[in-house]
């Protein structure tokens, strides 16, 4: 499968912003990809990466370059344009950001879903992400990934 993550960058920024979810997804992923791209302006650690099939933007991800105050090392944004879910680029791409973030050193990875979204629930739990706690935060359940420089990502 020949997928990439790449630097947003002046170049495929205004391509991003043409990504989009299912109506039916609005619920779940509210915040248009102009959000994210804007909120990084103003936010120093987050990092946005275009998710590319061959040499075509199909999805974007946001992930924390520091630490919260617990250590732990956020992906607060992950989505696949709609004509191209389903073919298993989220996981690969979350499998490549995962690596990425194992070999500079993050040893935990935190993400959150909506409680109706069982696409990225399965999704997060495969790749082994754990449910942290039964309460929401911010109407999200979270999950937490610990890895390390031995850790497999299946």
């Amino acid at each position: 499968m020949s997928i990439a993550i790449r630097l947003v960058s002046v170049n495929n920024w205004y391509a991003c912003t043409q990504l989009k979810v299912n109506p039916e997804q609005l619920s779940v992923f509210p915040a248009p990809v102009v959000y994210w791209i804007a909120e990084s302006k103003y936010v120093d650690e987050f990092d946005l990466r275009a998710i590319y099939w061959k040499e075509e933007i199909i999805g974007f991800i946001v992930f924390c370059t520091k630490p919260d105050n617990e250590g732990n090392y956020w992906i607060p944004a992950l989505m696949i344009d709609e004509i191209h879910q389903g073919k298993g680029y989220g996981k690969a791409a979350l499998k490549l950001l995962i690596e990425f973030m194992q070999q500079s050193s993050c040893p935990r990875i935190m993400i959150g879903h909506r409680p109706n979204n069982h696409i990225a629930e399965r999704l997060y739990e495969s790749l082994g992400f754990k449910k942290v706690s039964e309460e929401l935060i911010d109407g999200e359940v979270i999950r937490l990934l610990e890895i390390g420089p031995a850790t497999q990502i299946i």
